[in-house]
């Protein structure tokens, strides 16, 4: 095994917390592979580069040589996490469950060695539990404690609705760590609550605790929200090459240190390098395409990592028209379409009233030539180039 001053050090790094204090030290110590895991509910098919900060935690320790196990938490999905929620979570149909499974599974091992990952589901065990075997489980933990939980006890005060299966999901989530006998669970900070119940129930089953280990939730694009498909804040890990490189290129100088931490897998040492060039004089946006370079090539290649390097310094350094975008045609039946009605059709906004705002702040553009007038019309026969801001592009023929 890495020596564990190395192994403290990396895996440390960029947590929010690692309780009980000095408890993976001790872990380590024990100079074997630990059994480390994170639960998924597959409440959605896409991931963004929010979840991966757990799943770059995995990858620390998966290289450090421990076992790491890819919870896929099927039957808790059918509960819903209540975790961070001030209203009760709608529970999915086994078929969106299954669904969505089968693109995590794709997509964590973009990050994961598939060899070496431990893919599981909790409906293994859960269903089997049955019904005595719930209410055996449930009196192990008192309600006293569960309302102790921030969430709950919010939503209890504002009288807001508790539905009983939400006190349930702490608990399955925690025989999830007893099945597994697990040394180590992770999550991000809306978990903690779930990992240290994790740490009671394996207790009272005779095992020894595992070490909860939490990590921060990653800001989105704005710096001030997490990353979140509901803010529009945020960096798919299925998107394009051009785009995750431009959206990483518009996050600011002060956040590109915290996605470093977070995200990257370059070394302490490397990262501190880094800032000293900075203090020095370098400019910040050249150590900014070190990390759209990795973070691109990790999810794509390193070819197209460098193409997306080139377009973004040809439109955005020179002005120019990206080389590839998407095609549309579309049809009129009088002859014309305005402008908003062409750029909601073609999927540059999403709504006209979106294209009508970017109108009047200048954002929008045919042939690079900027369009002030919101009642400006497109006659049938013409071909262009659209642009919506600095990354939205489309070829549009209109018939």
């Amino acid at each position: 095994m890495t020596d564990i001053k190395l192994q403290l050090a990396e895996l440390s790094r960029g947590t929010e917390e690692i309780l009980p204090e000095g408890g993976l030290k001790a872990k380590l110590k024990l100079d074997r592979p630990l059994n480390v895991y994170v639960g998924f509910d597959p409440t959605a098919p896409d991931l963004h580069l929010g979840h991966t900060v757990v799943i770059n935690k995995m990858k620390q320790f998966q290289d450090f040589g421990h076992n790491v196990i890819f919870l896929i938490g099927d039957f808790t999905a059918l509960i819903g996490d209540p975790s961070g929620r001030n209203v009760t979570r709608p529970p999915l149909t086994r078929e969106e469950i299954n669904e969505n499974a089968n693109t995590y599974k794709e997509q964590v091992f973009k990050i994961l060695d598939s060899e070496k990952t431990i893919v599981d589901f909790n409906s293994r065990w859960l269903m089997e539990l049955g019904s005595p075997g719930l209410i055996k489980l449930a009196s192990r933990y008192t309600v006293a404690r569960m309302l102790e939980r921030d969430d709950f006890a919010k939503r209890f005060k504002e009288h807001q609705p508790i539905a009983i299966h939400e006190l349930l999901y702490p608990l399955a989530q925690a025989y999830d760590a007893v099945n597994l006998n697990t040394d180590v669970q992770m999550g991000g900070t809306d978990q903690k609550f779930n990992l240290l119940v994790g740490r009671h129930i394996q207790q009272s089953f005779g095992q020894e605790p595992q070490i909860a280990l939490t990590v921060p939730l990653l800001e989105g694009l704005d710096g001030v929200q997490k990353m979140s498909k509901s803010y529009g804040n945020y960096i798919g890990i299925t998107e394009p090459p051009n785009e995750m490189f431009g959206k990483l290129m518009s996050i600011s100088d002060k956040l590109m240190w915290r996605y470093f931490e977070l995200l990257s897998f370059r070394t302490l040492t490397e990262i501190e390098s880094f800032k000293i060039a900075v203090k020095e004089g370098k400019n910040p946006r050249d150590i900014k395409f070190e990390l759209a370079l990795e973070i691109v090539t990790r999810f794509h290649n390193k070819d197209l990592a460098g193409k997306a390097k080139s377009e973004f310094v040809a439109r955005f350094q020179k002005g120019a028209i990206p080389s590839e975008m998407p095609e549309h045609s579309l049809n009129s039946s009088e002859g014309l379409m305005g402008i908003a009605h062409l750029l909601k059709n073609a999927g540059l906004v999403t709504s006209t009233s979106e294209a009508f705002r970017m109108i009047k702040q200048g954002a929008v553009k045919i042939d690079g030539q900027r369009v002030s007038d919101r009642s400006h019309n497109i006659k049938s026969g013409s071909t262009n180039i659209y642009q919506v801001g600095k990354r939205r592009f489309a070829k549009v023929s209109l018939k």
